[in-house]
């Protein structure tokens, strides 16, 4: 390095350290580069604006105790937009930054693409969120997962309904992604093992789904409302399926298979009919994972507004990677691949180890929980353990 680039570093060290940007505490200016790929715009940057903040959270928190082998952690952002035409522009482009690996993934189909791509370009790609079964049973050597699969989703959900409320007769609701057929054939196969009536299985494209179309297709469940309609959408859709079903006067008891369901962007724009809602989820501030409420607090104070699981997953995602990446030999693909595989630490979002286990490959597994909406908050209602309220009935049912 010339005298020049050293005076260069020297003086940017000295101005992030008055100014206080993440590299405050961090011995070296020569950052390590962790690629994060995320839906920036379009429908789904709401989901990428919590995963944003708090990857930028979590590479403050890195980077104050010192960053990896004494380097500060630098975040290169790319927008997905939520395409799947995206994904190889996006995984080049994150490469030709300097990446070291890559952080993030939201929706599944994108991911799928960027994971594929990565693997073939031998970048270590640790998803934090995308959650479609396919993406960990290819046998890829540089992918890992944090969240679980969404065949695992509803292990929560199912657990309280057996032991707690057990519906006869349910319609399932999905966008046509893989997030959504994986996650309906999830809940199929659990209504055929417990004897629930199946009504009705309704598909649609959220991309082109309007109000209108839902409440056509929603209409046919008001001459017999089932007991349970159990949805899986994005933030739009979600929020459509809800105003259409209490616009028809269906008394069903409402579920939602996390995603669109979890966010508090969700409860302000559905209002009223978000009231008694049932949700999927796979983490809330109560749960008793070391930093869980740390990171709640933190999100809070510095946003304004609350995170769902996404942001927790982002969050100890980065806490994950840079873990992996200061015990690893060197920043080659193959070094970060055997730190990873060594991986065993407690998060915000629950401990993390990756395994092998029947198709899966690198997949952590974390125990879901079901939250309610009351008064338009999110409460947990179970496991019992970690239970902030009691399940109510809305007053209609």
């Amino acid at each position: 390095m010339t005298n020049t680039l050293k005076y260069g570093f020297a003086l940017f060290w000295v101005i992030c350290t008055l100014i206080g940007w993440p590299c405050a505490g961090v011995a070296s200016t020569e950052a390590v580069v962790i690629g994060a790929p995320l839906p920036l715009s379009g429908d789904l940057q709401e989901f990428g604006r919590i995963m944003k903040n708090s990857l930028e959270l979590a590479a403050e928190t890195i980077n104050q105790s010192g960053g990896i082998k004494e380097s500060p952690v630098k975040l290169r952002f790319a927008d997905t937009q939520g395409n799947v035409s995206m994904a190889e522009k996006v995984v080049k482009d994150l490469a030709a930054a300097g990446s070291v690996m890559m952080v993030g993934g939201y929706a599944s189909d994108p991911t799928y693409r960027m994971a594929r791509r990565a693997q073939k370009k031998d970048i270590p790609f640790l998803i934090s969120t995308a959650s479609a079964d396919k993406i960990t049973q290819r046998d890829w050597d540089n992918i890992y997962r944090l969240n679980p699969p969404i065949s695992e989703y509803t292990q929560g959900l199912e657990d309280f309904w057996i032991k707690n409320f057990k519906p006869k007769s349910m319609a399932i609701i999905f966008e046509n992604s893989m997030f959504g057929t994986t996650g309906a054939m999830r809940m199929m196969e659990f209504c055929q093992d417990q004897a629930i009536e199946i009504q009705a299985q309704i598909t649609y494209d959220r991309k082109t789904a309007s109000p209108e179309y839902l409440r056509a297709l929603l209409a046919p469940l008001t001459a017999a409302p089932p007991d349970v309609i159990y949805m899986i959408a994005y933030l739009e859709d979600a929020v459509m399926l809800v105003q259409q079903i209490r616009a028809l006067k269906i008394t069903s008891l409402l579920c939602g298979g996390a995603g669109g369901f979890t966010l508090e962007e969700f409860t302000k724009r559905a209002g009223q009919d978000a009231d008694y809602v049932l949700t999927a989820a796979l983490w809330s501030p109560n749960v008793r994972y070391p930093g869980a409420m740390e990171y709640f607090n933190q999100y809070m104070e510095r946003y304004g507004s609350m995170p769902s699981y996404h942001g927790a997953e982002a969050y100890s995602a980065l806490l994950v990677a840079a873990d992996a990446l200061k015990r690893a030999k060197s920043f080659k693909s193959r070094d970060i691949r055997t730190a990873l595989d060594q991986i065993y630490m407690q998060t915000p979002f629950g401990p993390v180890k990756f395994y092998n286990y029947e198709n899966f490959k690198h997949q952590n597994s974390v125990k879901t929980i079901v939250l309610q909406i009351n008064d338009g908050k999110f409460k947990t209602v179970w496991p019992p353990e970690v239970a902030t309220m009691p399940f109510a009935l809305p007053p209609v049912y």
